[in-house]
């Protein structure tokens, strides 16, 4: 029954007409074209929204996203690489080798120091953060000294715990330019580097410039370089830009430029030298005199040398061979007798000329007379003694010096050229130290003795330091370096980028 009554209900109900049908159709169909058309609406609102973003970007974000170009393409330079610059095109003919982020171990040292030692032309090695420690640094100093032509080493970025980049340093370095910029290197490194520079025994002979920029060198620092430079006479730059150094290292480095007093140790040294310089010259004199002595002695005169009895002896045995020849040969007549009579004078003249022969000369005839020696003679015992001479000469305690108020003050260290002490703390106190320097320099050069080979300062960089650039001292020293630099001055950025080194 309840089957049979839903069938009834069911057909019941009446069908849709086609005109509700056709009403739901169109319904449908503006339904789509609506959502469509917002569909459409929220594009190009997204499409508006872009643009409107794009147009709100300004200038500086702009420049902002150039600069951050500009430096990965900057830094993509300084990647892990190894670059070697030649000549001709020759592969054999390598003058430079850069290594930047290449971390140097032991293997690898090794393979270099097989490597390097063959280009014959390499002239200098760059090392940038190469990792290089103080256990490997002795065995790559070993390594530059195998480079005969190798004059110039950087190593920047690789900071080293025991400071022991004094090592590269040493009486036997070869290294004529040597930069350690951005190593971390304090007031105790510092003091290693100086004492390689000069002590009282010894000096760097080798090393021309120095760069010691970008590090944390303060005025102990500074203070332990300029008694390096006190006995040094062969560094011609040194740069100490970007440190912490004040009026007290200024003031050491400005004392060491000008006339400075010895110290006891230092004047004892001298008078030792100074003894051991008259001894030297009084032994050649008395060498060269008993050289020429011998030298001018003719061949036969050797015979004087022997005793007595042995110079009759060594007469009569020059006479009997002459006899015997006399007795052996026959006369005109055929009568040895009367050959014998006709060579007695001849006898009698030969021993009187083996007489005067043997007389002894005269010492006065002899310094004016006699053979020239030889070149090779002459030179062989003197020439050690002129380079003995010349290794003394080099010593600065043997410099000229002025004694006062009971001190003994030298000239002071006139053959550095080249200070860069810019972007540190230094004020007119210690701008005022320079000025002085500079000037009394500047009076000392203009004597011909005292300014042969020895300029003194040339260029001096001072800028961005505790002082106003319009300073009156800092005026007057820049218009006195202005005639003194024989190269022109770099102006704006490239200056700055300048400083550095």
């Amino acid at each position: 029954m309840g089957t049979r009554g839903a069938v009834q209900a069911s057909r019941s109900q009446p069908s849709p007409s086609p005109w509700a049908m056709r009403k739901k159709g169109e319904r449908a169909a503006r339904e789509k074209v609506a959502a469509a058309a917002l569909e459409e609406e929220a594009k190009s609102a997204a499409r508006k929204a872009e643009q409107a973003e794009e147009e709100s970007e300004t200038p500086a974000d702009k420049d902002i996203q150039a600069r951050l170009a500009g430096i990965r393409r900057k830094y993509s330079y300084f990647q892990p690489c190894v670059q070697v610059e030649i000549e001709h095109d020759d592969p054999r003919n390598v003058r430079e080798i850069f290594l930047r982020g290449w971390k140097i171990e032991e293997k690898m040292l090794g393979i270099l120091s097989k490597c390097l030692p063959t280009l014959a032309n390499l002239q200098a090695l760059h090392l940038w953060k190469v990792g290089v420690t103080d256990l490997l640094l002795p065995s790559l100093a070993a390594l530059l000294m195998s480079c005969t032509s190798l004059r110039t080493l950087s190593l920047e970025g690789n900071p080293l715990p025991e400071h022991s980049f004094y090592k590269l340093m040493g009486n036997e370095s070869t290294l004529a330019h040597l930069s350690l910029r951005n190593n971390d290197i304090g007031d105790a490194a510092a003091k290693l580097i100086g004492q390689s520079l000069s002590t009282l025994r010894s000096s760097n002979r080798s090393l021309v410039s120095l760069v010691l920029s970008f590090n944390h060198i303060s005025d102990v620092g500074a203070g332990y370089i300029a008694e390096g430079l006190r006995l040094n006479r062969s560094l011609l730059s040194l740069s100490l830009s970007h440190n912490d150094i004040g009026d007290a290292g200024a003031l050491r480095l400005a004392e060491v430029l000008a006339p400075f007093a010895l110290t006891h140790t230092e004047v004892v040294e001298r008078r030792w030298l100074l003894l051991k310089e008259s001894l030297g010259q009084l032994c050649t004199k008395h060498s060269d005199i008993k050289i020429n002595r011998l030298l001018s002695l003719p061949g036969n005169m050797t015979v004087d040398k022997l005793p007595p009895g042995k110079q009759n002896k060594t007469v009569a045995k020059k006479k009997e061979p002459s006899r015997k020849e006399e007795k052996g040969q026959p006369g005109p007549g055929g009568s040895g007798g009367a050959s014998s009579s006709a060579a007695l004078p001849g006898r009698k003249e030969d021993f009187k000329q083996t007489k005067k022969s043997t007389t002894p000369p005269d010492p006065k005839a002899t310094r004016t007379k006699g053979v020239k020696p030889s070149s090779k003679e002459k030179r062989s015992p003197t020439t050690e003694m002129e380079a003995l001479a010349l290794a003394e000469a080099a010593n600065p305690l043997l410099e000229q010096a002025e004694h006062r108020d009971g001190k003994v003050f030298l000239p002071g260290n006139r053959e550095l050229i080249n200070l860069n002490l810019a972007y540190n703390h230094i004020t007119e106190q210690g701008l005022r130290a320079f000025l002085a320097v500079v000037k009394r320099q500047q009076q000392m050069r203009k004597v011909p003795a005292g300014a042969k080979g020895k300029p003194g300062l040339l260029r001096l960089s001072l800028q961005k330091n505790c002082f106003p650039p319009a300073c009156e001292a800092f005026v007057q020293l820049q218009e006195l370096l202005l005639l003194r630099d024989p190269v022109p001055k770099r102006k704006g950025k490239e200056e700055e980028q300048g400083l550095g080194a």
